[in-house]
């Protein structure tokens, strides 16, 4: 009785050593080549809370990042995994971020990666939905964080120490982090001069460089396994048009699908929220994106970003005006947002492609806050432009 007990437990602690046991080179060597491509358009989170995958995209120069969150997924013809797919494209976008991924979470991302930053072009997507009073909340900071890019960020001795300083303050203050029994103890002996931290620190430092190792391996096999393939229908419409043509195509679409309302937003959307639009209204005045903590959040980004030598274009999206008019947010507590990010981007020296004067223009937005269809036309001409060298011009969209 106790063999047939026990036999299960004793072949499961067997294959586990053996799991583990497994050198990473081989590991490595298993993962298809395919599975950089695949991963491209899956927005799927275990390759952005690891690591391999975006390593090997970041060293292939056929890749243009684009980080950002739940506007990545809104996929349409106009959006640039499929146009510039399309379209013939010098590059392929790789979407990094999902829903509740703000610029701390990104922040983590871009430190497990600055050694392959320096001279990277990139695409940084900005939401002014992130920057409320309060800052980034548990809800999105929990789903969105990586215990490995945690560990990682323990361990880098690469980053600025001041810098890395700061975001060990800010990601204190979150439950992932608070509630490790390793990393909150080797964080907080970065940011103290207590001796009896640093000793628990130095104490523990061996168990948590063996459990980073055990997250790095984790990585890995997920690598290896890969996400649940999303089949992505590509849209040819796009080749051969020129930029005067896309936003018109782009105008015409979003007209034919925004049919129940007057905001401008995708009818499937404004379905699900019908219900509730007369409690909404006026229900935003006094609200405002000019102060937040996610301003200091974004700085550490630019920071770092700056510090590995990566060459980022950021795209500002605007609001739905109407949408925003509606709800009484005021002017001014947009205004307040646009101005001081572009000012925050461009005193590091970075590029933006500020949109905010599109926030009447119908169609720029597919819904109260994504971008889509007449936004992704100028996002796109933006992003190859920034691509090519040449100037980013926002204020039109001219025919080639």
């Amino acid at each position: 009785m106790k063999k047939v007990l026990f036999s299960p437990i004793i072949a499961a602690v067997l294959v586990l050593i053996i799991v583990v046991a497994i050198p990473n080179q081989w590991i490595e060597k298993m993962i298809p080549k395919s599975r950089i491509s695949q991963a491209a358009t899956e927005l799927n989170p275990f390759m952005f809370q690891g690591k391999y995958v975006q390593q090997k995209m970041l060293e292939d120069h056929q890749y243009l990042p684009i980080y950002g969150s739940s506007e990545l997924a809104r996929l349409d013809r106009f959006h640039p995994s499929n146009y510039f797919k399309e379209a013939g494209g010098d590059f392929t976008p790789f979407l990094i971020g999902r829903g509740g991924t703000e610029s701390l979470i990104h922040f983590l991302n871009f430190a497990e990666q600055t050694g392959q930053l320096k001279g990277k072009k990139m695409v940084f997507v900005l939401s002014p939905q992130w920057f409320q009073p309060k800052g980034t909340d548990e809800s999105h900071f929990v789903p969105n964080y990586s215990s490995l890019q945690g560990y990682d960020l323990a361990f880098n001795k690469n980053i600025d120490p001041a810098l890395k300083k700061k975001a060990i303050e800010r990601l204190l203050k979150f439950s992932p982090v608070q509630n490790d029994p390793f990393l909150s103890v080797m964080y907080r002996a970065e940011i103290t001069n207590n001796p009896w931290t640093k000793r628990e620190s130095a104490w523990i430092r061996p168990f948590a460089l063996a459990y980073r190792k055990l997250l790095i391996k984790k990585d890995l096999y997920y690598s290896l396994v890969g996400g649940i393939p999303h089949k992505r229908d590509l849209n040819p419409q796009v080749k051969n048009k020129s930029w005067d043509e896309l936003a018109a195509q782009a105008n015409h679409l979003g007209e034919k699908k925004s049919t129940n309302n007057h905001f401008y937003v995708i009818n499937s959307q404004y379905n699900k929220i019908h219900k509730m639009v007369p409690s909404l209204k006026d229900n935003k005045i006094g609200a405002s994106y000019g102060e937040s903590p996610e301003y200091q959040d974004f700085q550490l980004v630019l920071s770092l970003l700056k510090q590995a030598g990566a060459e980022p274009l950021f795209i500002s999206v605007p609001v739905n005006g109407p949408w925003y008019d509606y709800t009484g947010f005021p002017k001014v507590g947009r205004t307040a947002y646009y101005e001081r990010i572009k000012k925050q981007i461009e005193t590091e020296g970075f590029q933006i492609a500020d949109f905010s004067h599109h926030e009447y223009d119908p169609y720029f937005m597919k819904d109260t806050i994504h971008i889509g269809w007449k936004g992704w036309v100028y996002a796109d001409k933006a992003i190859q432009d920034f691509y090519e060298g040449k100037k980013i011009d926002v204020e039109v969209v001219r025919s080639n």
